[in-house]
Formats: C-alpha cells, sequence, structure tokens
C-alpha cells in the first residue's frame, strides 16, 4: 500500500550557515557601528543581542533574509518576549523541529475532514499517511500544501 511521511524538519547546519551570514551583514552594515549587536546558535535557539529593542527588529529582519536565501521556512521559528537586561536587549527565536502533538491532530483531522481516501496515523512526531491509490496521497500533500497551519512540512518516504 502506498504511504509516506509527513515531518517538519530545518537542515540546523543551514541555520548555523544563516546565522554566520547575519553576523557578517552585522559588521558591515553602517547603523550598527559602535553597537554591541550579534546573533547566536545554540541548540535550536538563535539568540539576537542588541542595544535597543528598534535593532532588535532591524536584526530580525536581516535573519529572515539571510534564512530565506538558505531555503529556510521562516514560519519554523518562533519568536519569544524581549528580554532586557542593564543596558543591552535580547531575543529568542526558537527552532521548531517535529510536529507537536496538537498540531498532528490537526493535520490529521484536516486529512479525515476532507473526504479523502487515505488514512494518517501519528507516529511520534511525525504523521504516516497511507491510501490505495497513489493519487489519493498526492491529493493528500496539495491539501497540506493548500492550508496554512502555520508550521512548513516536508513529505518523505513516498512509496508505492
Amino acid at each position: 500500500m502506498p504511504s509516506f511521511d509527513i515531518v517538519s524538519k530545518v537542515d540546523e547546519q543551514e541555520v548555523l550557515n544563516a546565522v554566520d551570514n547575519a553576523n557578517r551583514e552585522l559588521s558591515t552594515r553602517f547603523d550598527f557601528r559602535g553597537v554591541q549587536a550579534s546573533f547566536e546558535l545554540k541548540d535550536t535557539t538563535v539568540t539576537m543581542k542588541a542595544d535597543a529593542e528598534f535593532q532588535l527588529q532591524q536584526m530580525r529582519d536581516i535573519f529572515t533574509s539571510k534564512a530565506l536565501k538558505r531555503g529556510i521556512d521562516v514560519r519554523s521559528f518562533e519568536a519569544e518576549k524581549v528580554v532586557f537586561s542593564g543596558k543591552t536587549c535580547s531575543q529568542q527565536l526558537k527552532l521548531k523541529q517535529g510536529i507537536e502533538k496538537e498540531m498532528a491532530k490537526k493535520v490529521v483531522n484536516l486529512i479525515k475532514e476532507s473526504k479523502i481516501k487515505v488514512q494518517a496515523a501519528i507516529q511520534g512526531d511525525e504523521v504516516r499517511v497511507t491510501g490505495k491509490k497513489r493519487d489519493d496521497l498526492q491529493e493528500a500533500i496539495a491539501l497540506l500544501r493548500q492550508s496554512d497551519l502555520g508550521q512548513p512540512f516536508q513529505y518523505q518516504n513516498f512509496r508505492d
């Protein structure tokens, strides 16, 4: 029986490259001269540090542009609140890896409500979709690409 897996993963090496490119651009920008501003990647969190909150907004724009150039979907980052400490402020962008249970339930319900002749099952941090026909599976992929669930999905292990 044909099947495929729905996953949500981001290549961490590409995230590291985007952080390095953003730091390189910060060092060349005129409006960040003399400012203690930096990007730092630790585990699955990108930390932005700057002197003012408006600079954090500019830094976030820089990072998103670098991430898009690297092929990283911006929806895979979740912004935390801005934290003020002394003269500096910082903000964290958490990387979403895997599909959480609530999101997996939404995906399964979306597929069931569409009346496509496939079955969806949650398996850890991914969702497996099986069906009798390859066309039904492709229809399910098209349905998920059209719906905006707030998280990017990849489709792996497509088997006939």
